[in-house]
């Protein structure tokens, strides 16, 4: 599974999506993230998902590609609504099974929960599928470049995040290499007691920490031969321009937005 998981990762392709300019994919994921919290009953939920669902298809993005990268996160996410609804104990009572009681706002609640959470996954996992970490890594400056005056280093933050980013999947790939050579080597993660499991955890912690520090300095020495040394007087080989489609998509946010205000009110 660990393998499949795709979220840090890019995917190079030629849609609408892709040719956007990353300032502004940047900008509409964040405004987004905002946006999504204007939704409050079934009508803006179902606007949201569906409204995420067309960004998908115009990215071409396979849905089964997709949802198969982020099972981690789907797991997540059945976890929450469950939670919902065995606690939420308010509204009419649907289901009342030995000691199993079920009410409408725990599966009203449940549903509207898992609906944000889904679309604030697939929208950033969107991003990154369709955006180069360098495009990321300069959007982001770009789009700090005030904060220079009070003297935040921009260029430093925008690179580290990137960075981060990008170690993602190899993380992800790192751990299933261990993982998979623990099990070769009998080790047994399933079964037995917490404090079993716990302690059999360690063998695959300490060689991916031990890991991650070695590529990290690996990329501090590599970074230094080449002499970087921040971001005062660099040029850019890759300019970025701010096209029609750029701001064809803030248009669109602004009626998304107009449309979740006028649908709110409709409750």
């Amino acid at each position: 599974m660990l393998e499949k998981m795709i979220f840090g990762r890019y995917v190079p392709g030629d849609s609408f999506i892709h040719r956007l300019d990353p300032r502004s994919k940047l900008l509409f994921v964040f405004l987004f993230i905002v946006a999504v919290f204007l939704a409050n009953n079934t009508a803006t939920y179902a606007l949201l998902l569906a409204f995420t669902l067309f960004v998908i298809f115009i990215a071409r993005i396979r849905l089964y590609f997709l949802f198969n990268g982020l099972k981690p996160i789907l797991f997540l996410i059945i976890f929450t609504l469950l939670m919902h609804f065995i606690f939420t104990k308010e509204g009419a009572l649907l289901i009342d099974w030995k000691f199993i009681k079920i009410y409408e706002e725990g599966v009203r609640q449940g549903i509207y929960i898992s609906i944000r959470f889904l679309v604030l996954v697939l929208m950033t996992t969107i991003l990154t599928l369709t955006t180069s970490p360098i495009s990321i890594t300069d959007g982001m400056e770009t789009l700090l470049n005030p904060l220079k005056r009070i003297k935040l280093p921009v260029h430093e933050l925008a690179l580290m995040m990137s960075i981060s980013l990008r170690f993602i999947p190899t993380l992800m790939d790192e751990t299933d290499k261990i993982l998979k050579a623990q099990l070769a080597r009998g080790s047994d993660l399933t079964s037995g007691t917490i404090k079993e499991r716990i302690r059999a955890v360690i063998p695959l912690l300490v060689p991916l920490f031990v890991s991650a520090f070695k590529r990290a300095e690996d990329l501090a020495i590599a970074m230094e031969v080449r002499g970087y040394r921040g971001g005062e007087g660099r040029t850019r080989y890759r300019q970025l321009h701010w096209q029609w489609r750029d701001t064809l998509i803030i248009l669109i946010f602004i009626i998304l937005v107009a449309a979740l205000i006028w649908l709110r009110g409709g409750n």
